[in-house]
């Protein structure tokens, strides 16, 4: 069974016409019912309401003919949520964070298989095999469900951070505004 996981390298919110195709690269497929699961493990709860209203916009200023339902992930449900969803939006803000949480649910990969699975700057580094973060100053272990090695918000600088990782693996430079599309065989 294969996963599609779309790496976005940041501010996928904003107004932008590589936005664009990545929101309608996200909902691609034959279904005409998407369940969009919308995780914010990686932001302050008082900015759930702003990005969910952010995100349904892009969402539907994108969709061409397809019925539409959002949740917003809860710690507590987040099996059962993940379950019962088409697509996963793993969203960007404090890495560690998002790491952590996602760190403590049991066979995640295994959850995640078959669906559409989207990281965004934060996102991407914990499904990233290593990453380096400028605002954290260094290179971390993501969950590795891509296996490549990861640079967001990329202008240029900090590929050379990644010389102590193992050989190997795809060095993924992701510019915001910019996103890349791979596709894994997951076993379910």
């Amino acid at each position: 069974m294969k996963t599609k996981y779309i790496l976005h390298g940041g501010y996928a919110g904003k107004p932008h016409k590589n936005n664009d195709k990545f929101f309608k690269e996200i909902l691609k497929g034959r279904q005409k019912n998407l369940k969009i699961l919308l995780v914010y493990f990686a932001k302050e709860k008082k900015d759930y309401k702003r990005k969910e209203e952010e995100d349904v916009f892009q969402f539907e200023k994108n969709n061409s003919n397809k019925k539409l339902f959002f949740e917003i992930a809860k710690r507590k449900n987040f099996v059962k949520q993940i379950s019962r969803s088409n697509v996963i939006y793993l969203h960007g803000g404090k890495t560690m964070e998002l790491l952590l949480a996602l760190r403590d649910v049991n066979n995640l990969k295994e959850l995640f298989a078959g669906k559409v699975i989207v990281g965004e700057s934060a996102g991407v580094y914990v499904l990233s095999s290593f990453f380096y973060s400028k605002s954290l100053k260094g290179v971390f272990n993501g969950l590795a469900f891509v296996p490549v090695k990861t640079i967001c918000h990329y202008v240029g600088k900090n590929s050379e951070k990644f010389k102590e990782c193992p050989k190997g693996l795809k060095t993924l430079l992701l510019p915001d505004f910019q996103y890349k599309v791979f596709y894994i065989d997951t076993k379910k």
